[in-house]
C-alpha cells in the first residue's frame, strides 16, 4: 500500500530531513513507485508538487528538496496503486475548499466508497481515496453550514471517517494549515521533537542534530507509516486511534473507536 507523512509545528519548518527519508521508500528503499506528492500550507495558501514518477527519482522531488520550504503543516505520500491508474490526477495528496480554507488530504488503504452524483464535490481522478475525500467534507459542509469549533470538528470526522473505515483500510492525514488530523487503520506512527533537541539518525543511516537548527521554544511533530528514524521514540497509533495535532501539540487524541473511548485534552 502506500505510504504516507505529515509535519505539523509551531513555527515553520523545513521538512527536508524527514522527506528525503520518504522519498527513497519510492523506489530505492521499498517499492511504493506509483507517483509522490507533497503539499505546503503558506497562510492561506498551498503549494503543492505532484508527479506520477516515482519519488526517489523524480526531478520535481529534487526541486522540492532544493527548495527547502518552510511550513507550518505539510502533508506527503508515496503511492503503490491499488486502484485507479498511474497518472497525475490520481496522485496525492488531494485539496478542496471548505469554510473558506484548503483543505488537504492523503490517504493509505483500500476502501469502497460511492460517488454521489449530486454531490458539490467531485473526484477528478479515479481512486477511491479522492472519493471518500469528497464524500467526508460534503458530509462537513452538509452538518456544518458555518466552520464549527476544533472539537466540533473533530468528532464530526472522526463519526464520518468511521463509517467510510467500516469499508475497507483508511489511513490518513488531513490538515486546513492550522491543524492536522491523523487517522490509524493499520499502521501511522507519530514522534513530538521539542527541547532539548538532540540527535536523530535516519534509517537510512543519515545523522541530523536537531539543536544546530532549532530554538527552545521550536514543537515539531512528524507522522508517518512507518518510523523514519532508528533512535527515536515513535508512538504507534492505535488501529482505529485519531490525533489532533496543533502548533506541534497534541490536543485530541481517541486510542481507538470502541463507544468507551472519549477524546481527552
Amino acid at each position: 500500500m502506500c505510504q504516507l507523512l505529515g509535519m505539523n509545528c509551531n513555527t515553520p519548518t523545513d521538512i527536508t530531513f524527514s522527506f528525503e527519508g520518504f522519498r527513497r521508500r519510492a523506489g530505492l528503499t521499498d517499492h511504493h513507485t506509483d507517483g509522490f506528492g507533497i503539499a505546503f500550507f503558506e497562510g492561506k495558501g498551498v503549494r503543492i508538487f505532484r508527479d506520477n514518477r516515482p519519488g526517489a527519482s523524480s526531478p520535481m522531488a529534487d526541486l522540492v528538496n532544493q527548495y527547502r520550504i518552510k511550513s507550518y503543516n505539510v502533508i506527503a505520500h508515496i503511492r503503490k496503486a491499488t486502484k485507479g491508474d498511474v497518472n497525475l490526477e490520481n496522485t496525492h495528496p488531494f485539496i478542496r475548499e471548505i469554510w473558506g480554507e484548503n483543505w488537504v488530504f492523503a490517504h493509505n488503504g483500500t476502501v469502497e466508497v460511492s460517488v454521489c452524483p449530486n454531490n458539490h464535490y467531485q473526484p477528478i481522478g479515479t481512486t477511491d481515496s479522492e472519493a471518500a475525500f469528497c464524500c467526508m467534507v460534503a458530509k462537513l459542509k452538509e452538518r456544518f453550514p458555518q466552520k464549527p469549533s476544533e472539537q466540533a470538528l473533530f468528532d464530526a470526522v472522526m463519526e464520518i471517517t468511521n463509517e467510510i473505515a467500516a469499508h475497507g483500510v483508511f489511513n490518513f492525514i488531513l490538515s486546513n494549515g492550522h491543524w492536522m488530523i491523523a487517522r490509524c487503520s493499520t499502521n501511522l506512527h507519530y514522534v513530538c521533537r521539542k527541547a532539548p533537541f538532540g540527535k536523530a539518525l535516519r534509517d537510512d543511516d543519515v545523522l541530523i542534530d536537531f539543536s544546530q537548527y532549532t530554538t527552545e521554544s521550536d514543537k515539531v511533530t512528524i507522522i508517518t507509516t512507518q518510523p523514519l528514524t532508528k533512535n527515536e521514540n515513535w508512538v504507534k497509533m492505535k488501529n482505529g486511534g485519531f490525533v489532533f495535532f496543533k502548533d506541534g501539540d497534541t490536543l485530541f487524541e481517541v486510542e481507538g473507536t470502541l463507544p468507551e473511548c472519549q477524546p481527552h485534552v
